[in-house]
């Protein structure tokens, strides 16, 4: 709520006015136009996630103007026959990714707020944790989507490329193709929950991009350790499902904390930082693609930071999450391009007997 010396909600006599974005063709308009209002600066919500957006409250859906907004909206468009109508004119892949009429009440709403924002000067506000992005099709913030989708394809690609070029019998052959499933599954699933926010798809984006770190760490372990004394890295293994299990089973049962999995995905990603870098370092006089790793983990940490750019997205398309996403394309050729000379080496050394480092 707002207090003494903050800005004013907007003005409840114009809670319902036209939708300012893209409208339905199957939702009838019951807002009248208002013109004299009251609205509250925006606050920026750092978002700071390795692979998506927080879904939480925001200054948007607080608004009465929102709020009344969807209630007006539901009440007249999503009963009976209007309902109907709606459910007829939807198109199938409407349907198919669930959107439903109360969702698109949201969306129109959601517009609506941001036009009187912008018509009285104030900065855009975020709705539910996010700003406001123009749907495509189905996609709701299409931008990341795409992106989310080129990571994908570009890992797949050398996936590929990995396994046409590195006998099965290099050491880390196997090792190397189950982190690449596991990356792929959640680029998987940040393409499906840029595509359809549900309670769902946020889990499987945050819970498989936590995987990806802790399988990192697994694949720097058995690369460093796990050659020259395997029990160690099936133990390190066995801790690591461990604690994958422990933070799902905790934001799953217990409390869907955001700040605690910032928190947690933020120290085992430090974790495989230091442990990449520190091999890197040591190998630096004898392993002349070593730079490959060491500007991969950089970059990746590195570009994470561009979330910090929160801003309003670029015609309401392209934000500083999906500029994130964008930005770490390329640095899968890279990385895969390492994992090739790394494997070759370790199959080229167990070949003559060569104690691996």
């Amino acid at each position: 709520m707002f207090t003494a010396g903050s800005a004013q909600p907007l003005s409840p006599r114009c809670a319902f006015v036209s939708p300012g974005g893209p409208e339905s063709p199957a939702m009838a308009s019951a807002f009248p136009r208002c013109t004299s209002v009251r609205l509250p600066v925006s606050v920026a919500v750092i978002l700071l996630l390795m692979s998506v957006t927080a879904v939480q409250s925001s200054q948007g859906d607080k608004e009465p103007v929102y709020r009344d907004c969807v209630k007006l909206c539901v009440r007249m468009n999503c009963t009976g026959a209007r309902l109907r109508g709606f459910e007829s004119s939807q198109p199938q892949y409407m349907t198919l990714t669930g959107w439903t009429c109360r969702d698109d009440c949201k969306y129109q709403c959601m517009w609506t707020t941001v036009g009187l924002y912008q018509a009285e000067g104030y900065r855009v506000p975020q709705f539910h944790g996010k700003w406001p992005f123009v749907r495509v099709l189905c996609f709701e913030e299409p931008a990341s989507a795409l992106a989310s989708l080129l990571n994908g394809m570009a890992c797949l690609l050398m996936l590929l490329r990995y396994r046409s070029t590195v006998p099965r019998q290099s050491p880390m052959y196997h090792t190397i193709n189950a982190f690449s499933l596991v990356s792929l599954n959640a680029w998987f699933w940040s393409t499906v929950f840029h595509t359809r926010d549900t309670y769902l798809t946020e889990k499987m984006d945050y819970f498989c991009a936590t995987a990806v770190i802790l399988y990192s760490i697994y694949l720097c372990c058995v690369r460093t350790l796990g050659l020259r004394r395997p029990g160690v890295s099936s133990m390190v293994g066995v801790l690591l499902i461990l604690a994958f299990t422990s933070h799902v089973s905790y934001l799953t049962f217990v409390s869907f904390d955001y700040g605690y999995n910032m928190a947690a995905n933020a120290t085992i990603g430090m974790v495989n930082l230091l442990w990449w870098l520190c091999w890197c370092w040591q190998n630096r006089r004898t392993l002349p693609y070593w730079w490959k790793c060491g500007q991969v983990v950089l970059l990746l940490h590195g570009l994470a930071l561009l979330e910090l750019l929160d801003f309003p997205p670029l015609f309401w398309v392209l934000d500083a999450h999906a500029v994130w996403h964008l930005s770490t394309i390329p640095v899968h050729f890279l990385f895969y391009s390492f994992l090739i000379d790394d494997s070759l080496y370790l199959l080229n050394t167990e070949k003559l007997g060569v104690k691996v480092e």
